[in-house]
């Protein structure tokens, strides 16, 4: 689910939020606007429970199965058979890095899947699912650690956007005293609140960054191998030219994340909990008040934590959001059909975000150790989530990919 902050006391005028499932939004107004993580406008959607029952049953390779049920009639599915391609890699694999074939699969997440969050409008934007081609590559196993950036910053002496302090230039309007550095946390509530103020949860927090997850006293030691956090996307962008890597494309993500698998709704299977067993860090308990760590996390997990996927990747739901490269709109995929095959696409030319149309987006896959069934869970394999370019938090980090050459 997505994360929102709090307007600072005085800092500006506060906006209405914007929903992505995890993810904090601007403090508005004369604002720092790439200090909050900005995301989804949920639109109502209705599901029924035959589509439920159709997304548990007939989205996967046995949905040649009868239902259960038989009055219920059940509408094709729209995946097909994902094919894999064949070449075998190049070269030596570079080291904390899976292949991924790459091939053809079916894209994007049916509107059955809204039966399974308590807040509609989560697959609004993944339809129609359509067939996509991807090259195959080498992927990072797992999200980008403490550890790893730490080298980073040390060889480049590379300081993130939440360690830089704003100022007047940037902020012209801005009062002195909110010209701080820092970023968004996730904040629980004393007690449960309406599901429909974001603000609720969220603070701004002076001193946040990827050393201080928390804040001021907060220390990224003991941590290292934790998905580093408040990386805004140019951020990631500095990583990955300094690896010789990149970030992936939203259908590199997906193709990955899907393990192989034809329409499965978690990159693990049909099934959130297979057998009572979690496969991901997801939240439990009562969303916004206290996560109680069923996962055995309670908050965010370090790395590898959970069963991998086909391909051998770690955390594609759950644990952080990761940046991918593409622009986001909601309605990019409708220029799509089922049947024709898009090739390598990278997203569209320009961003546009109607509740945010100012702001510039990218996209954001996932989910994170904040998703829940009760607010929005975008673990689900094939949905979407995004993100103002210049804005981290602490549900948010990248993983990296290179070609194969």
């Amino acid at each position: 689910m997505e994360n929102w902050a709090k307007p600072i006391p005085g800092r500006m005028k506060q906006r209405r939020p914007r929903h992505n499932a995890s993810g904090p939004a601007h403090p508005a107004g004369t604002h720092l606007s790439h200090r909050v993580l900005l995301a989804g406008l949920a639109v109502l959607l209705l599901a029924a429970g035959a589509w439920a029952w159709t997304l548990r049953n007939t989205t996967s390779p046995r949905a040649s199965e009868a239902p259960k049920n038989p009055d219920l009639v059940s509408p094709p599915s729209p995946f097909r058979a994902t094919i894999e391609n064949t070449n075998a890699p190049k070269g030596t694999p570079p080291e904390g890095m899976v292949w991924i074939p790459g091939g053809e699969f079916s894209m994007g997440s049916t509107a059955a899947a809204e039966s399974l969050c308590g807040q509609p409008g989560v697959t609004r934007d993944a339809l129609p699912v359509h067939r996509v081609y991807v090259d195959g590559f080498w992927m990072d196993a797992t999200e980008v650690t403490n550890e790893q950036f730490d080298k980073f910053a040390r060889a480049t002496g590379y300081r993130t956007i939440a360690e830089r302090t704003p100022t007047k230039e940037e902020f012209p309007t801005a009062p002195p005293e909110n010209l701080v550095a820092g970023s968004t946390v996730f904040t629980p509530t004393p007690g449960a609140v309406p599901l429909n103020d974001m603000f609720q949860w969220w603070r701004y927090e002076k001193g946040a960054n990827w050393r201080h997850p928390e804040g001021e006293g907060s220390d990224w030691k003991g941590r290292e191998k934790h998905p580093v956090v408040h990386i805004a996307y140019p951020d990631a962008l500095a990583y990955v030219n300094w690896a010789g890597k990149r970030l992936p494309t939203e259908a590199e993500f997906e193709f990955a994340a899907r393990g192989g698998k034809a329409g499965w709704i978690y990159a693990w299977g049909n099934e959130l909990h297979p057998s009572g067993k979690f496969m991901a860090n997801t939240y439990q308990g009562r969303f916004p008040v206290k996560d109680d760590g069923a996962d055995g996390f309670a908050g965010i997990a370090p790395v590898a934590q959970f069963a991998p996927n086909g391909y051998g990747l770690y955390d594609m739901a759950g644990n952080v959001w990761e940046w991918c490269s593409d622009w986001y709109r909601p309605d990019y995929y409708e220029q799509f059909t089922e049947r024709a095959l898009a090739r390598n696409p990278s997203g569209p030319d320009t961003p546009w975000d109607p509740s945010e149309p100012t702001e510039k987006k990218r996209v954001h896959r996932g989910g994170s150790f904040l998703c829940t069934d009760q607010y929005c869970n975008r673990y689900m394999v094939g949905t979407r989530g995004k993100g103002e370019v210049s804005t981290g938090s602490n549900h948010l980090g990248f993983r990296c990919v290179k070609g194969n050459k």
